[in-house]
């Protein structure tokens, strides 16, 4: 017989029952945490990955700080947690950080957990464990599932050296920017995008990096999970019969000993990116490091750019 679920919230400095979590039944008891800030990966999508000194932590501490409640409250269910649960996200952190930080000085320890995944990663909780660290408090990491890290591991693409890039940026000339920055990087690279921008970003990748191998990771440990391996371009042209709900880690090969870094249109995009708010003569310094390509044509090209998009002759 499953052990009956214990209440979620418990009120403020008691203890109903004796801190502990079920697994298949059985009933764990977990000593009370030491005083501190714990940072707790949790699962992406399968909640069978949380790891057992996660869940002992979570059981032992006096309070778990996350960005969601309601995603949160689905894992101590699971593993019949009682824990009070405090919202902590970008919305609430400036309110919620000195609470924590008060808890924490009376001797209070305190569980921080994304939606999923490590804290940190592109997500909330940097200038909280910053502040924990210059009170004097002590922080502690629980290691555990990372999208970046699984997405790595199966895309079949080198990882002995990878750039995590996070999101790109949503509107289109300044992700082709940000794309043709990336493009020079000698390494692995791993970004995240949504399911609404994930065939726009593959038609530019494509277009700016060419012919390199990646992989498309959708739904990371999760039921629909589903990896795609080929070339960027042929990930683009396959991209109108992509499923895009879901969340995705792209995961793109570094570039190639004798690639060209940028075509001439990703240089064009870049120039213009740089023209919109920069001088010529900034822009041409800038575009020449990423591009590798001879100042005298770059600078060249500039001047035509430049004199489109401002008119005149484009000298500044």
């Amino acid at each position: 017989m499953r052990a009956k679920p214990a209440p979620i919230n418990t009120p403020e400095g008691t203890d109903a029952a004796p801190r502990g979590f079920s697994i298949d039944a059985h009933r764990l008891v977990a000593p009370k945490a030491a005083a501190g800030l714990y940072l707790v990966a949790t699962p992406i999508g399968n909640l069978g990955d949380i790891t057992l000194r996660g869940l002992q932590t979570l059981a032992g501490v006096d309070v778990i700080a996350c960005e969601d409640t309601r995603i949160t409250r689905r894992l101590t269910e699971r593993y019949d947690i009682s824990a009070q649960l405090k919202p902590y996200h970008e919305h609430n952190a400036e309110a919620a950080r000195p609470k924590i930080l008060e808890r924490l000085s009376q001797g209070g320890s305190v569980a921080l957990v994304s939606d999923a995944g490590t804290p940190l990663i592109s997500d909330p909780g940097f200038k909280l464990v910053r502040e924990v660290c210059a009170a004097g408090h002590a922080v502690y990491a629980l290691p555990g599932p990372s999208s970046v890290l699984a997405a790595l591991s199966v895309a079949a693409l080198p990882t002995d050296r990878f750039f995590f890039e996070g999101f790109l940026p949503a509107k289109s000339a300044a992700r082709r920017s940000r794309l043709a920055e990336l493009a020079r990087i000698d390494a692995t690279l791993v970004m995240f995008e949504s399911g609404n921008r994930v065939q726009d970003t593959l038609a530019e990748l494509a277009e700016i990096m060419g012919a390199r191998e990646a992989a498309i990771c959708r739904e990371l440990t999760k039921l629909h999970e589903e990896i795609s391996r080929a070339t960027l371009n042929e990930l683009a042209r396959e991209a109108d019969a992509l499923e895009t709900r879901g969340e995705f880690v792209l995961v793109i090969a570094p570039p190639a000993a004798d690639a060209e870094m940028l075509t001439s249109d990703a240089l064009d995009d870049l120039l213009r990116a740089q023209l919109a708010t920069h001088s010529v003569k900034d822009a041409v310094a800038h575009a020449v490091e990423l591009s590798g390509r001879p100042r005298r044509a770059v600078y060249a090209r500039a001047l035509e750019l430049a004199k489109d998009l401002r008119g005149g002759d484009g000298e500044d």
